[in-house]
């Protein structure tokens, strides 16, 4: 059995999901604690996404991701959730590769807390305003199924912020971005902010124009040497302040298949 953790309580809200589109997976979480970026969200490329809050174990997620290599997000979740003694306070999202979700909440998790599980993704949390604050949330990734998914995952951080959020105020946030490769597309967090959220979107905006051209053009294994174009090389050589004068919004490509 999972020992309890009584060390980092994560009164949170956050989206795990899957695009069905592209495959990719992500996580996005938003606290009234610093750091939720580091110990919260997890994912596997091609394997699943989970956000692991309330008393946080992150066992539970590395766990579950796991398991989803043989097992569907809801009997992985369910057969992870079994081994924790302290499940009663523990709060956990997760869907797999094939867009099949799963939540748990504990019946000792700080009020309003509760989860929403839908195709291709689940929104969970705890100590929130109220039920609205995962409504919006579900409301708004519904809502914009045509983007790509990390401005999907934004748009529900957003929507729950909006909405009431963590009921004692705001910290931090996070957006964890995978697809075919073992690294993040976008791994980006904001700590020890007022407007986490906000700030994530500002970050967001900025790594859209001037991380991903690069990240997705590094080598797809150890033996590649990857193909960095002239004009991502041309936009690294210049200075932050250069950059964002002629910082533009480029789509994600997808990688080369495997």
């Amino acid at each position: 059995m999972w020992p309890i953790n009584w060390g980092f309580d994560a009164m949170t809200f956050s989206i795990v999901a899957h695009c069905p589109r592209t495959g990719m997976l992500g996580v996005a979480v938003a606290t009234a604690v610093p750091a939720v970026g580091a110990t919260c969200p997890y994912v596997l490329s091609q394997r699943g996404a989970a956000s692991t809050q309330s008393w946080v174990n992150p066992h539970l997620a590395i766990d579950v991701l796991s398991r989803l290599a043989s097992a569907a997000a809801p009997d992985a979740l369910q057969a992870t959730m079994a081994l924790d003694a302290g499940r009663a306070l523990r709060q956990i999202g997760v869907v797999d590769a094939q867009g099949r979700s799963a939540a748990w909440s504990g019946s000792d998790c700080t009020p309003w807390f509760g989860h929403f599980i839908e195709p291709h993704f689940a929104v969970q949390g705890n100590m929130l305003a109220d039920e609205g604050v995962l409504l919006a949330m579900a409301a708004a990734f519904r809502d914009s199924a045509e983007l790509d998914l990390d401005e999907r995952l934004l748009r529900a951080l957003e929507a729950g912020d909006a909405a009431g959020g963590d009921r004692r105020g705001k910290q931090s946030a996070a957006l964890k971005l995978h697809h075919r490769q073992p690294f993040a597309l976008l791994d980006l967090r904001v700590d020890e902010h007022p407007e986490p959220v906000t700030e994530l979107r500002r970050v967001h905006g900025i790594a859209r124009a001037e991380t991903l051209p690069f990240v997705q053009q590094m080598p797809t294994d150890v033996h590649g040497a990857g193909q960095v174009a002239p004009e991502v090389l041309r936009l690294l050589a210049l200075s932050p302040a250069q950059r964002a004068a002629e910082r533009t919004h480029p789509p994600l490509r997808q990688d080369p298949a495997p």
